[in-house]
């Protein structure tokens, strides 16, 4: 007999906020909004309901957070080297095996770093709050 643990409802929350990072933190340092918008549109790294019933165990639900914890951590580093190309290929496989669409190469974030100059986006979070 095998026990299998199934995913927590913790889990699937952390999966989504980490998504909302990428979204909030990660895209807008490539990407314009327009792009962004159609990123939502094309439903990548969409979490419905039946996608989180995909991540039936603990061991799915770990994998698809730390693939996604990897991509944050390769893409938030202030250079990106050829070095992490394989690291990122893996993981990327990772989220697909799962049914999760990332349909990015590498070398577009390499490419999209050395072309995108800092501005706001509507998708960053404020660095302050007024209230008026």
């Amino acid at each position: 007999m095998k026990i299998v643990f199934a995913s927590t409802p913790g889990q699937e929350e952390e999966i989504c906020k980490l998504v909302r990072y990428i979204y909030s933190n990660i895209f807008p340092l490539y990407f314009s909004d327009d792009d962004i918008d159609q990123f939502q549109q094309l439903k990548i790294l969409h979490t419905s309901e039946q996608q989180l019933q995909e991540f039936g165990t603990l061991r799915d639900a770990f994998q698809v957070m730390a693939s996604i914890q990897t991509l944050i951590s390769i893409l938030e580093s202030p250079l990106l080297d050829d070095q992490y190309e394989g690291l990122f290929n893996k993981n990327v496989a990772t989220l697909e095996e799962f049914g999760l669409a990332f349909p990015f190469a590498y070398v577009q974030f390499v490419e999209a770093k050395n072309m995108k100059n800092t501005i706001l986006s509507m998708y960053t979070k404020a660095d302050n709050e007024l209230l008026v």
